[in-house]
C-alpha cells in the first residue's frame, strides 16, 4: 500500500509486469552434491548388508548404484551449471537413448575383434566413438535448434556417460558371476576401478566429438561431416585406444626395462609370467601414470574447446 500525495489516503499498489516462468525446471543449487553423498552412502550400506547377510537379492541394486552413480552425478552437475536452457528431454535422451544405442552398436562391431593387439584397441576406439557420435545425431535429429560448442560438450558427455554406466554395469555383472558362485569382492573392485576414473573416459571423449560436431551444425538442423569433425573423432578414438591399452603398454615398458625383451605376446597376454616385486611396482607406476597422462590430454582438449565457446560463462 502507498499514500496519495494529495489526500494522504492509502491506495493499492499496481502490480508490475509478471516475469514468464523459465522454460526449464528449477533445480536447487548443489543437487549433484546431495545426490553424490546420498548415493555413496546408499552404495556402501548396500555393499555392507550384502556382505553381512549373503543375500544376493540386493546385487542388482549394488550393481546399478555403483555403475550409474558417477555418470548421473556428472550429468546433473553439467545440467545445473551449463545446460538448463537445453531442456531435460535433450539431456535425458542423450544419456539413456544415446547410451543404450552406443552399447548395442559397440557390441555388434566389437564382436569381430577378439584378439588383443594394437590394432584391436584402435579399432575398438574407432568403433565406439563413431557409434556414440551416431547416437548423438539420432537423439538430436528432431531438435534443430540445439547446436554450438557448449551444447555439444554437455550432450556429448551425456551420451558418453550413459554408455559408461551401461558398460560398467555389464562388467560388474561379469565380475560378480563366477564358477564358484557370487564374487562380491570382485564386483566391488570392478565398480571402484571403473567408477573413479569414469569422468575422464567415455564422457570426456564423446564431449570432444560432440562439441566439434554441433559447432558445424547448420541453422536448419542438418549435420555436417566436416574435416574437423572427422579429425576430432579420430583423435578421441586415439585417446580411447591409449586408455584401453595402458595395461599392455605398461607391461611392454616393464619388459624393456627388465631386459627380458619386448615380446609382443606379453602385450597380447596382458600379464608378465612370474613377475618380481620390482616389476609389479613398475607395472603399477606405468599403468597409473599412463592413465593420468591420457586423462590430462583429454581435459586439456575439452578446456580448449570450452574457451572457444563465448556463451559458456553466460549459461543460465
Amino acid at each position: 500500500m502507498t499514500h496519495s500525495p494529495q489526500s494522504g489516503r492509502p491506495r493499492a499498489r499496481i502490480p508490475g509486469p509478471q516475469q514468464p516462468p523459465p522454460p526449464y525446471p528449477r533445480i536447487r543449487a548443489g543437487l549433484w552434491k546431495r545426490c553424490l553423498g546420498g548415493g555413496l552412502a546408499l552404495w556402501v550400506l548396500t555393499a555392507a548388508l550384502t556382505y553381512a547377510t549373503g543375500n544376493t537379492a540386493s546385487l542388482p541394486t549394488l550393481i546399478l548404484l555403483g555403475s550409474f552413480l558417477g555418470p548421473v552425478v556428472f550429468v546433473l552437475w553439467a545440467y545445473e551449471r551449463h545446460a538448463r536452457d537445453l531442456g531435460v528431454s535433450a539431456i535425458l535422451g542423450c544419456f539413456l537413448t544415446g547410451g543404450a544405442l552406443g552399447v548395442l552398436g559397440a557390441s555388434v562391431t566389437e564382436s569381430y575383434l577378439v584378439r588383443p593387439s594394437w590394432g584391436m584397441f584402435v579399432c575398438v576406439g574407432l568403433a565406439e566413438e563413431a557409434v556414440k557420435l551416431g547416437a548423438l545425431v539420432f537423439v538430436l535429429r528432431r531438435m534443430p535448434g540445439i547446436r554450438g560448442i557448449r551444447a555439444g560438450l554437455v550432450l556429448g558427455a551425456a551420451v558418453g556417460f550413459g554408455f559408461a554406466a551401461l558398460e560398467s554395469a555389464g562388467y560388474a555383472f561379469d565380475a560378480a558371476v563366477s564358477t564358484e558362485g557370487v564374487d562380491l569382492r570382485a564386483l566391488i573392485e570392478t565398480e571402484l576401478l571403473r567408477g573413479v576414473p569414469a569422468p575422464f573416459g567415455q564422457g570426456l571423449w564423446t564431449a570432444i566429438t560432440g562439441a566439434v560436431l554441433l559447432s558445424f551444425r547448420r541453422p536448419n538442423g542438418r549435420f555436417r561431416l566436416a574435416a574437423p569433425v572427422v579429425s576430432a573423432c579420430l583423435g578421441a578414438a586415439l585417446l580411447h585406444a591409449l586408455w584401453d591399452s595402458t595395461q599392455g603398454i605398461a607391461i611392454w615398458l616393464v619388459a624393456r626395462l627388465a631386459g627380458t625383451g619386448a615380446d609382443r605376446r606379453l602385450f597380447a597376454a596382458g600379464y608378465i609370467p612370474r613377475p618380481s616385486a620390482a616389476q609389479e611396482h613398475l607395472f603399477t607406476l606405468f599403468s597409473v601414470g599412463l592413465l593420468v597422462l591420457v586423462s590430462l590430454l583429454g581435459v586439456a582438449w575439452v578446456h580448449s574447446l570450452a574457451r572457444r565457446c563465448t556463451s559458456w560463462r553466460n549459461t543460465p
